[in-house]
Parts: C-alpha cells; sequence; structure tokens
C-alpha cells in the first residue's frame, strides 16, 4: 500500500468519509549554509520526499488529527489556550493560529497525515509539515486569498512561537515555492527569488547520512552569529552580505583569529551561491561540484561546524571522483549532499557503505534525491 492509500485507509477508519488530499516537500540546499543570518544568498530546492494529508472540514470548532508514522491521535480548539500536548500537533495547531491572528479562517477539521521525508537527516520534515497545512487551510477555507509568501513567513511564525526554534525562511520558502527541475536563488536580505533550471544529465543527487547527532554543551550556532555581527560592526556594514574580503583584511588586527575566520568563510560562501548560479546557466558541473568541495572545506576548517564523521565522508567522494559533495545543514553531524556521475555512482556508494562502517560501526543511510514541486493539492 502506497502513502496515498494508507492515508486514505486510515481516514476512512477514523472519520469516514473522503476529504481532500494536499502534500508538500522536504528541501536540500545545494550551496548558500550559514548565509541567511548574514543577509546573503541560498539556494534550495524542494525534493520528491513529502509530508501528505487528507483534510476535512467536520463542522464544528474542534480539530482531530492522527499522525499515521508514530500512530497517535490529537484533538484540540482554536484558541489560543487550546495548544496540544504533543510536539508534532503543535506544529499543525501554529499554522491554524498563525492565519487566524492575520485575520484569515480556520475552521473545524478531521485530518491524518504520514510523510516520506527522513527525520533528523536535515531536510526540513517540519517545514513541509507547516506548509502542507498552510496550503490546505488557504485552498480550503480562504479561497486562496493568502499569497505564497504569506503562506512561508506562516510555517516560520509558527516555529518561532509554537515550536521554539528561531528558523530563517529557508525552509518554509523551498516547502511552499518549489518548482519540479529547479532550483531557486533566494535572496535573505530582499526575500527575492529567481529559479535556476536543475536537470544535470548524466548526474545524480544522493544525500549520505551519518545519522550521527553530535550533543553540543554550548550554543555554536549562536556563537558564531555573535562573530558574524560583531566583524560585520567593526567593517561598518549591517551584515556581512555588504562585506568583501578587503574590508576583513583592514580590520584583521581588530578582530580575534576566529572571528576573521567565520567572516572570511561567510564573505567567500556569498560568492560560491553566486558562482554555482552562472555555471549552473552554462550546464558547468564541474564549477558547481569544485564550489561545492569548498564550502565543505570552509565549513570544516573555518566556521568550524562539520565533524569527523561528515569530513570522512567528504574524503571518500574525493577518492571515488565524485564531482561535488559538501556538509549539507548546520552541522556537528547530519548529511553530506553529492553530485555524483552516473556512471561512478554505484561504485561510490558501495565504497561509502563499506569505508564509514569499517570505521564507525554502520553505514550511512542512503536518499536519492529529485528536484521536485512544492506545496500543492492532490487530485
Amino acid at each position: 500500500m502506497d502513502m496515498k492509500e494508507t492515508i486514505r485507509d486510515q481516514f476512512t477508519r477514523h472519520f469516514g468519509n473522503e476529504g481532500q488530499m494536499y502534500a508538500s516537500a522536504g528541501r536540500i540546499n545545494l550551496i548558500g549554509e550559514h548565509t541567511d543570518y548574514n543577509g546573503g544568498f541560498v539556494f534550495p530546492g524542494a525534493i520528491d520526499k513529502v509530508i501528505m494529508a487528507e483534510i476535512k472540514p467536520n463542522g464544528t470548532d474542534k480539530v482531530r488529527v492522527y499522525s499515521v508514522d508514530i500512530n497517535e491521535y490529537a484533538e484540540f480548539g482554536l484558541e489560543e489556550a487550546d495548544a496540544p500536548s504533543q510536539q508534532w500537533a503543535r506544529y499543525i495547531f501554529g499554522v491554524c493560529r498563525e492565519i487566524i491572528k492575520r485575520g484569515g479562517e480556520v475552521k473545524g477539521f478531521d485530518a491524518v497525515f504520514a510523510g516520506n521525508v527522513p527525520l533528523g537527516a536535515g531536510l526540513s520534515s517540519s517545514a513541509a509539515l507547516e506548509s502542507c497545512f498552510a496550503f490546505a487551510f488557504n485552498d480550503m477555507f480562504n479561497a486562496n486569498k493568502i499569497d505564497k509568501f504569506e503562506l512561508a513567513l506562516i510555517g516560520q511564525s509558527t516555529e518561532h512561537n509554537y515550536c521554539g526554534v528561531n528558523c530563517g525562511i529557508m525552509d518554509q520558502f523551498a516547502s511552499v515555492f518549489g518548482k519540479a527541475g529547479n532550483l531557486m536563488r533566494l535572496d535573505c536580505r530582499s526575500l527575492e527569488h529567481e529559479y535556476y533550471p536543475f536537470n544535470p544529465e548524466g548526474y545524480r543527487l544522493v544525500l549520505l547520512d551519518s545519522k550521527v547527532k553530535h550533543e553540543l554543551v554550548d550554543s555554536p550556532y549562536n556563537k558564531r552569529r555573535a562573530s558574524c555581527e560583531h566583524v560585520a560592526s567593526v567593517i561598518g556594514v549591517e551584515t556581512l552580505r555588504d562585506a568583501s574580503m578587503d574590508d576583513l583584511e583592514k580590520v584583521k588586527d581588530q578582530i580575534s583569529a576566529e572571528d576573521y575566520n567565520r567572516a572570511k568563510y561567510v564573505i567567500e560562501e556569498k560568492q560560491r551561491v553566486l558562482d554555482v548560479c552562472d555555471a549552473l546557466q552554462r550546464g558547468d558541473y564541474d564549477t558547481v561540484g569544485d564550489r561545492m568541495y569548498k564550502t565543505h572545506e570552509g565549513m570544516s576548517k573555518l566556521y568550524e561546524v562539520s565533524c569527523v564523521e561528515l569530513d570522512y565522508l567528504n574524503d571518500i567522494a574525493k577518492e571515488c571522483g565524485v564531482t561535488g559533495s559538501r556538509i549539507m545543514g548546520g552541522g556537528f553531524g547530519g548529511c553530506t549532499i553529492n553530485l555524483v556521475k552516473d556512471d561512478l555512482y554505484d561504485k561510490f556508494i558501495e565504497t561509502a557503505k563499506a569505508k564509514f562502517a569499517e570505521k564507525y560501526g554502520h553505514e550511512p543511510q542512503v536518499y536519492d534525491v529529485v528536484i521536485s514541486d512544492g506545496a500543492r493539492k492532490i487530485d
């Protein structure tokens, strides 16, 4: 039974008559890491891993929802005081509340949802969940009057206000705006975006999930953000988006070596995103791959957000002749994203699994990804 059939079956079992089906995607980010809070560019795309839901208004002021994947049921009202205790249900409740707070409408409904976005792999399953329900409520209760950017902001506000995660806009943006066969360059300062065709004939995009997540004793993201903000203030710009390497060299004596390294990575990464955009327009995947490797090196040596397991996967990719490979996401665990020629693919996967298992006692999880559509209604 496929996911759609499973959801249908469970919906009938729990709530009777059929509802309407919706889906939204997880995402990858080809390049542009830790640039969002520095006013720079990111380069995400929606993928063929989704959260899917069947939803139907129930004529009450109550929400009744069942999660197939964790076999849990939740029921809650639509007032601020009605917040559910289950964390997964808070994402749906938060979307309801954010729409209502903005003057939109959400009425009681029944829903069943499931997903195949891998949890904990840095593919933003939470953004896919938020975007799926935000898109559905816009269609079902608001005659699609809420524009798509507002839907992304509703998902982001849900994270901030109901789930305790102070995230940027990239994940929800990619889930809402995703377009099959296209990556998107998002300017995190102006929020302007542009689609770039991504159909790399002769190549495959594959994630290797290290299945490790290092517990950190301090708050490394906040510390790195503080470094970047400090250097920007010394240079005299609002964010490092407006700084050049010349600017950084001029203030090198006024900042710590650590702050210099953090800023150097961000300034160079800003340029790498633009290089990749230009290369894709030329169909130059060697340059795309080169910039991916340089990003990994910068994240490992300058920004120091990699870990030995991810560095090892990156080394294996290099040894196997993989076109491009880098850590994807915030760091300290998770996945590498790899751009691999078709004829190298099998050998690379076989080698990576064997070598990683020998060194760390378990194989990395392999996820092939195809760039796909974002939030949508399913017939």
